[in-house]
């Protein structure tokens, strides 16, 4: 990522720039018609959202899935324009509108000196929550090689409270020193763990591929791992971020047990706020069915 941004990027800056100085009712009506839009034109995700929830609410009826796709994309359209907004938003404007509503263990493991590591799945409000944390105190982000102009922007907002941004497939030595020096770790659990070690870890009863990263990390650092989870409120409220209790026992010795033990913690809170998770994201294509990938 260069320091200075360049044309197509400034130009995309601007224009969400100059979305977000409209009003949070308008955002918010604006929102759910671009969700509605999405849900009628993007046949692709659209189809994936169905398989991903079929696959993790069986005992949904079909109406009842389709509704929550619908409610899905709704919210993703919703949650777009909020965060375009949140963005550029003056600090007081993103301190009413981003509250942190639980952080015991927050505090008590910054108070015991602890080095945190926050388990932050995919959800809607995922790059609000982690600018909220950086807030607190310089914090370390993941993040993918830019491949697009929205994505170099996305970058360069990220970092607006002085967060530090680690690419994914970067060494783990900084990383290690970075949390050791007692930076939390805004880490992302469920991505697709491609080559990488996995191993298969029950996620909503299916024997899922998963990365044993954050207990090889918790183990070098000696850190806690608190459960971060951000939720978009509804119509033009703002976003609310839970910090849980801390995984435990964790890590141990079993890397099974230690990625059933994270994806247990996931699959509660999307039951919890199922209409935002990342429905749309091919969580399942390395779970083989007769041969095949569920989206095939």
């Amino acid at each position: 990522m260069t320091d200075r941004p360049s044309v197509p990027e400034r130009v995309v800056d601007g224009l969400l720039h100059a979305l977000a100085a409209l009003p949070w009712p308008v955002l918010s009506a604006m929102g759910a018609g671009l969700g509605a839009v999405g849900y009628a034109a993007a046949v692709g995700p659209r189809r994936v959202a169905r398989i991903n929830i079929g696959l993790c609410f069986p005992e949904l009826s079909p109406r009842a899935r389709e509704r929550l796709v619908r409610r899905h994309f709704v919210a993703l359209g919703r949650n777009i324009l909020a965060t375009a907004r949140l963005w550029w938003a003056s600090e007081a404007e993103f301190r009413h509108r981003v509250r942190i509503i639980e952080r015991a263990s927050y505090d008590a493991a910054v108070a015991r000196g602890r080095n945190i590591i926050f388990l932050a799945p995919h959800f809607l409000g995922l790059e609000i929550g982690g600018l909220r944390i950086s807030r607190e105190r310089p914090s370390i982000s993941m993040y993918r090689a830019p491949t697009s102009v929205l994505a170099h922007v996305l970058l360069r907002r990220r970092s607006r409270f002085g967060g530090v941004l680690w690419r994914h497939d970067a060494s783990l030595r900084s990383l290690i020193r970075s949390i050791r020096d007692h930076k939390p770790f805004y880490y992302l659990p469920d991505l697709d763990p491609g080559g990488a070690d996995a191993v298969r870890a029950p996620f909503f009863g299916i024997p899922t591929p998963t990365l044993t990263a954050l207990a090889r990390i918790a183990r070098l650092t000696d850190a806690v791992v608190l459960p971060c989870y951000t939720r978009k409120l509804p119509g033009s409220g703002g976003f609310e971020v839970t910090i849980g209790p801390p995984l435990a026992p964790f890590p141990t010795d079993d890397p099974v047990a230690d990625a059933a033990r994270m994806n247990a913690a996931i699959e509660g809170a999307v039951r919890a706020m199922p209409e935002q998770y990342l429905w749309t994201y091919k969580r399942f294509k390395r779970v083989r069915r007769d041969g095949r990938s569920p989206y095939e």
